[in-house]
C-alpha cells in the first residue's frame, strides 16, 4: 500500500478545512443578507381628555416627548387606539367615554404610527356615528386600522403591508364588550371570546398563504392585572399553533411578562404608550415599553425593549435608575415563561440561549 507523504496529508487537511469554512461562511452570508424589516409595537394610546388638552397647549408632538425619534424608526408601527375621533357628543352609557378632537390624529401621523387596532372597549363610546367618524378620520390621515367597522366584514378585515419584499398581515380582535360585536348588518367591533380558536383559525386560513409574517393584535382581559390568566395563556398558544407569528396584547394598562412560544413572541400586555390615567402605586402603569422586532421572511431575528415613562400626558425614554427598575420588573414578570431579557432590553431568542455568543 502506497504511503501518502506527510506534507500532502497536511495540504489535503487544509483544503478540507477551508472548504468547510467556506460553506459555513457562505451560509452565514446568505442568512445575514436576507431582507429584514422592523416592526414597532406600542400599547394603549389615549389622546383624549388631558392629552387632548395638552396638545392644544403644547402642540401635536407633545405626547411623544423624546420618544418620538424611536417611534419613527420601524418600517411598521402598530398601537392600540383607545379613544374615538367622534364629532358628535352622544355618548353611550359607560364609566369613561374617551374622545379626541379629529385633528388630534396629526399626533399619530407625527409619531409615524402606521396602523391602529380599534377593537377595544372605547371605540364605540359615541355609538355608530362616533365609530364612523373615527374611521373616516383615520382614512383621511392614511393610518390603517383593524378590528372594527361598519359591518362584520370590514371589522374583521386584515391589513396587509409589504416592506422590503416581506409581506406582513395584521388582524385585530377584542374580548371586551360582546354587545358591541359587529354583524352582517350592524357596525361594531371584531369580538372574540377567549377560547374561540375556530374563529381565529378561520380568519388565519383566509390570509396565511398570502403573508410571510402574521400578527394578531388583541385587546383582552381586565384592567390592572400583573399577569395573564391561564385561559389567556392557553389561548395564545393555540393561536401560535394555528399560524400566528406575533401576538400583540393590550388592555390591562400595565405591561405583563413576555413569552417565546416556539420562538414566537407573545406580548401578553404591552402596557400603555401615552395617556392621562391615574397611576397605580404597585403596578406602575406609568412605566411601559416601546417594542421593536426585527424579522426576515422566515423568522424573528431580534426583539428589543425600550423602557418608557409616562408623565404629564407625555411619554419619554426612561433614564438611569428608572430604566433599570422597569427592565428588572419585566425580567421578573417574564421569568415564569423562561424568557431571558438582558439589562439592555434584548430578548434572547431560543437559539441564542442554546448557542450563546
Amino acid at each position: 500500500m502506497e504511503r501518502i507523504p506527510y506534507n500532502q496529508i497536511i495540504i489535503r487537511l487544509v483544503i478540507f478545512v477551508s472548504l468547510i469554512c467556506l460553506i459555513i461562511i457562505g451560509k452565514s452570508v446568505q442568512i445575514s443578507s436576507q431582507p429584514k424589516i422592523t416592526i414597532g409595537l406600542g400599547g394603549d394610546v389615549m389622546i383624549g381628555r388631558g392629552v387632548n388638552n395638552a396638545i392644544s397647549k403644547y402642540g401635536y408632538a407633545y405626547p411623544w416627548g423624546n420618544l418620538i425619534g424611536m417611534l419613527r424608526k420601524p418600517d411598521i408601527t402598530l398601537v392600540n387606539l383607545e379613544n374615538t375621533f367622534a364629532k358628535n357628543k352622544k355618548a353611550v352609557t359607560q364609566a369613561f367615554n374617551l374622545n379626541a378632537k379629529p385633528n388630534r390624529v396629526k399626533s399619530l401621523e407625527i409619531a409615524g404610527i402606521d396602523i391602529v387596532n380599534i377593537a377595544n372597549n372605547h371605540i364605540f363610546d359615541f355609538g355608530p356615528q362616533g365609530l364612523n367618524d373615527s374611521i373616516n378620520t383615520l382614512n383621511d390621515a392614511k393610518i390603517a386600522h383593524i378590528g372594527a367597522g361598519m359591518n362584520l366584514q370590514t371589522a374583521k378585515k386584515p391589513v396587509i403591508f409589504k416592506e422590503n419584499g416581506i409581506v406582513v398581515g395584521i388582524i385585530g380582535y377584542t374580548d371586551n364588550q360582546p354587545e358591541w360585536g359587529a354583524t352582517k348588518n350592524k357596525p361594531g367591533i371584531n369580538y372574540l371570546a377567549i377560547g374561540n380558536i375556530e374563529k381565529v383559525r378561520h380568519d388565519i386560513k383566509a390570509i396565511r398563504n398570502a403573508v410571510d409574517i402574521l400578527i394578531v393584535s388583541i385587546h383582552w382581559g381586565p384592567n390592572l392585572q400583573e399577569k395573564p390568566r391561564k385561559d389567556t395563556i392557553n389561548f395564545a398558544h393555540q393561536m401560535i399553533d394555528s399560524g400566528v407569528d406575533i401576538i400583540h396584547g393590550h388592555s390591562s394598562h400595565n405591561f405583563q411578562g413576555i413569552e417565546l412560544y416556539k420562538n414566537k413572541p407573545i406580548f401578553y400586555d404591552t402596557g400603555d404608550l401615552v395617556d392621562d390615567y391615574e397611576v397605580d402605586a404597585n403596578l406602575r402603569n406609568d412605566h411601559s415599553f416601546f417594542y421593536i422586532i426585527t424579522t426576515n421572511k422566515k423568522e424573528i431575528t431580534q426583539i428589543r425593549l425600550f423602557p418608557i415613562v409616562i408623565s404629564n400626558c407625555q411619554s419619554n425614554i426612561a433614564q438611569e435608575e428608572e430604566y433599570r427598575k422597569i427592565i428588572q420588573r419585566m425580567q421578573k414578570l417574564s421569568k415564569p415563561f423562561e424568557t431571558t431579557i438582558t439589562k439592555d432590553g434584548l430578548i434572547l431568542l431560543n437559539k441564542e440561549k442554546i448557542n450563546p455568543e
